[in-house]
């Protein structure tokens, strides 16, 4: 990650669709957050440092709630439970703004782990020459810094396109992003194998007619 040299340990290869058929998909989409790594702890730790900035709190019932789904919704959420006049005291960006850079500064400081055969699937994966993308509903700013941990561990670039939440008219659970990204691939969306972990991003996958396996 930037500013840091940063290390992410392998793990089992126990990741449902490790040991792809010999004739496999167009293209294998994944998620990013709790799919290939483990970045749930440093969301809730965010969102709950956010919540005390406005004078609310945060349960693991209001992260599952919002498991998944857009930012735009997570803010949302947070300002209709936060104090009016501490939300209205943040500085320029609002909620907004500043869980961006709460949970930007934890993933600069935290060493990331795959989450169990995530990096055996992506190697897999690249190693057959399927072509792959980044889909998630993080911002391009969040995606950076996993991505550069990702690609400092693998020692090359496992993804061939990247879609981030910022980057389409809606996010999951809407199709669009992993329609975009079957559409920059140049492939169809029903040969495609989408890797998720929330309901929010199958519904996402499945709605685009994707393949979805949910780990």
């Amino acid at each position: 990650m930037p500013g840091s040299r940063t290390s992410m340990p392998g793990s089992r290869t126990s990741m449902p669709g490790s040991g792809l058929a010999a004739q496999g998909p167009a293209a294998v989409l994944f998620d990013m957050d709790g799919t290939l790594v483990d970045t749930e702890h440093l969301w809730l730790h965010a969102e709950r440092l956010t919540m005390e900035r406005i004078g609310g709190t945060w349960t693991t019932a209001d992260q599952q709630h919002c498991l998944g789904g857009p930012l735009e919704r997570v803010v949302a959420y947070m300002t209709e439970r936060g104090d009016p006049a501490m939300v209205t005291g943040l500085h320029t960006g609002g909620v907004e703004a500043f869980l961006l850079e709460t949970m930007e500064s934890l993933l600069l400081a935290e060493t990331l782990d795959w989450q169990p055969g995530a990096r055996a699937l992506v190697c897999e994966v690249v190693e057959r020459g399927i072509p792959t993308a980044l889909v998630t509903a993080s911002w391009r700013r969040l995606i950076d810094a996993v991505h550069v941990s990702i690609t400092g561990d693998l020692g090359f670039e496992p993804f061939t396109v990247i879609v981030g939440g910022d980057e389409v008219p809606q996010s999951k659970p809407h199709p669009a992003p992993y329609l975009q990204a079957a559409a920059l691939l140049g492939v169809s969306p029903a040969d495609c194998l989408v890797i998720e972990d929330s309901p929010t991003g199958v519904a996402s996958g499945l709605a685009a007619g994707c393949r979805v396996i949910a780990v």
